[in-house]
């Protein structure tokens, strides 16, 4: 059995929680976002997001770690884990598109974008760590679910 290394695992988690602190603080918040636009109906409590995606974004590094430090083909690694930086980075602009620029159509196209690229992430990940892409799999059925809301809200507005 592998000993992982500590400040690794520590290093990929927090980096990925980084990212989604910087985009909650630039996307403004969205505490009166639906103030001005009309919830799709099943639009969660809004106490749930941060607590979802705080474990989200940690299973996400978590991943990523399992990948970087597995004794698979180097070139597969670098692969996944661009995927996964590529994931992470139209992650972080959605909600600042979303709830910022309330550019409610381009966000759609982003989340699309997003929903493509976790998909291409657990594919590129389960070559190399079934673990680490079966783990991403809530992450998946989320951004899912988050498309639906980001499809009805443009709609409905």
């Amino acid at each position: 059995m592998k000993k992982h290394n500590f400040w690794d695992i520590a290093i990929f988690i927090l980096s990925a929680e980084l990212v989604g602190v910087i985009s909650a603080l630039l996307s403004g918040g969205f505490g009166n976002f639906y103030d001005k636009f009309t919830p799709p109906p099943l639009l969660p409590p809004s106490w749930l997001f941060p607590v979802v995606w705080t474990v989200l974004y940690a299973v996400m590094g978590f991943s990523a770690y399992l990948v970087y430090s597995s004794e698979a083909n180097q070139s597969d690694k670098t692969k996944a884990l661009k995927i996964y930086w590529a994931q992470l980075a139209v992650n972080f602009l959605w909600s600042i598109v979303f709830f910022r620029f309330e550019a409610l159509w381009l966000a759609v196209i982003v989340i699309i974008v997003l929903l493509v690229l976790i998909a291409m992430m657990i594919a590129a990940f389960r070559k190399i760590s079934p673990m680490s892409a079966l783990i991403n799999i809530p992450y998946l059925l989320w951004v899912a679910f988050a498309t639906y809301l980001t499809i009805a809200v443009a709609v409905i507005n």
